[in-house]
């Protein structure tokens, strides 16, 4: 197998929103948000356009300084998002929703990058941000879940070490279906990218069950983390 994969002319890629626009006119055909979808399309590409610039240069410097700034970012803006769709204070809890992504993802993280792959040097940005990517992107995600489903059950006043429980189990839901799912129904972006550019299957199956155990392990902690954490804040 080659271990090239094929560069997407623009006029090519040109032809993947043709759905799109599809989808767009049915959402304007039956009076649903179809503005907000066509702005969230614009600033998708902008956002994937100016990424793929800052990336280039980023991967170019190779400077560790400027790849622990780039996880600082990554980490605050995962915390503050995280809580995004909660009715309670925000800044009160910022400091444990960060606290939680910087223990758990990265724990994880740093035994992948250095246990697992053995980077060299340690702070590869090629591989290191993407992993950081996924890693602190699902400990987001697992941190958002629990923290709107225990809010939710403390005002209906269940006693916290239920609700407590029953966020956890709701955080981690969708990250135990895709285990159950993955290779029946679907094949995740690490593998499938690196079977597009002629990686072997078998060795991309060892990297997808690295991710795959790498995203279950840092949201989990990452959830139970903020959890007990923020007891505090949720039972006032």
């Amino acid at each position: 197998m080659t271990n090239s994969i094929q560069t997407i002319p623009l006029a090519n890629l040109t032809i993947i929103f043709i759905p799109t626009i599809i989808t767009l006119v049915i959402l304007f055909k039956w009076s649903l948000n179809s503005g907000n979808a066509l702005y969230a399309v614009i600033r998708m590409l902008i956002q994937l356009l100016l990424i793929g610039y800052l990336l280039s240069f980023i991967f170019e410097t190779e400077n560790a300084g400027l790849i622990l700034l780039v996880l600082l970012i990554m980490i605050t803006a995962s915390g503050w998002i995280a809580l995004s769709s909660l009715d309670v204070q925000r800044g009160a809890l910022f400091k444990y929703s960060f606290l939680s992504i910087l223990t758990g993802g990265g724990m994880t993280l740093f035994l992948v990058t250095e246990g697992v792959l053995d980077l060299d040097p340690w702070y590869k940005p090629q591989l290191l941000i993407p992993l950081a990517g996924m890693v602190f992107a699902n400990a987001m995600n697992s941190v958002s879940l629990a923290a709107e489903r225990l809010n939710a059950e403390i005002k209906n006043g269940v006693p916290y070490l239920e609700a407590r429980r029953t966020a956890l189990h709701a955080a981690l839901i969708p990250l135990v279906n895709s285990l159950f799912a993955v290779g029946l129904v679907s094949l995740p972006g690490m593998m499938t990218g690196q079977i597009l550019s002629g990686v072997s299957p078998l060795i991309a199956v060892r990297y997808q069950i690295m991710v795959m155990l790498m995203i279950f392990g840092s949201a989990g902690i990452t959830a139970a983390l903020f959890l007990v954490l923020s007891r505090k804040e949720f039972r006032a």
